[in-house]
């Protein structure tokens, strides 16, 4: 696995307060050089493996985004690239979420810090756990033993996004999908230590 040591808090993620919004804070020690968890973070073929939407745009800070679920479960939405500084530094604006990917050097790895902000609390634990599976992804991907088809580690963010209200309502598909939603919120709560959740 990539990721050194015994696993700790920061694995599922660290909640606090922070005026009008919330902020979640991830820390992964990732086996890997810098450069190779960059291009995971910043490449089509890479992101489709792990990262809930298609981000469509110029990777560049300041440049206008546009994303879409690959499943359809929600409508597309904008944001921005606000700041971008190969290979340590990657901030969106995703719908009304801030995504901050930062990447620094760890002996022959590196360390990956994700902070989400939030403009609702009520929102943020279960996207917890969304992120969580996302990463777990990353770090499979990274290693080359996914553990997760991406379609269903997309679904399983998305399920999360849609019952805690992280995409807007107006933007989420009208017709549920059948099949593998109850398959990938049993994923993510497994993930989470949700209650209710079954071994599998």
């Amino acid at each position: 696995m990539s990721r050194v040591g015994d696993p700790g808090a920061d694995d599922f993620g660290t909640l606090e307060r922070a005026g009008d919004h919330t902020v979640l804070r991830y820390r992964r020690r990732l086996a890997h050089p810098r450069q190779k968890v960059w291009r995971a973070l910043t490449e089509d073929e890479h992101l489709a493996a792990w990262f809930p939407t298609a981000i469509e745009g110029t990777r560049t800070a300041g440049s206008r985004l546009h994303f879409s679920f690959r499943e359809s479960e929600g409508e597309p939405f904008d944001g921005q690239m606000l700041a971008y500084d190969p290979p340590s530094l990657m901030e969106l604006r995703w719908a009304d979420d801030i995504l901050r990917f930062e990447l620094e050097p760890d002996g022959p790895g590196c360390i990956l810090r994700l902070t989400v902000t939030f403009p609702e609390y009520g929102k943020a634990a279960r996207d917890a756990a969304g992120w969580h599976v996302c990463l777990e992804q990353l770090t499979h991907v990274l290693d080359g033993t996914p553990r997760l088809g991406s379609r269903r580690t997309a679904g399983a963010w998305s399920t999360v996004a849609m019952s805690s209200g992280s995409v807007p309502r107006h933007r989420r598909s009208a017709r549920p999908r059948s099949g593998s939603g109850s398959t990938a919120m049993s994923d993510v709560r497994r993930a989470a230590g949700a209650p209710g959740a079954r071994a599998a």
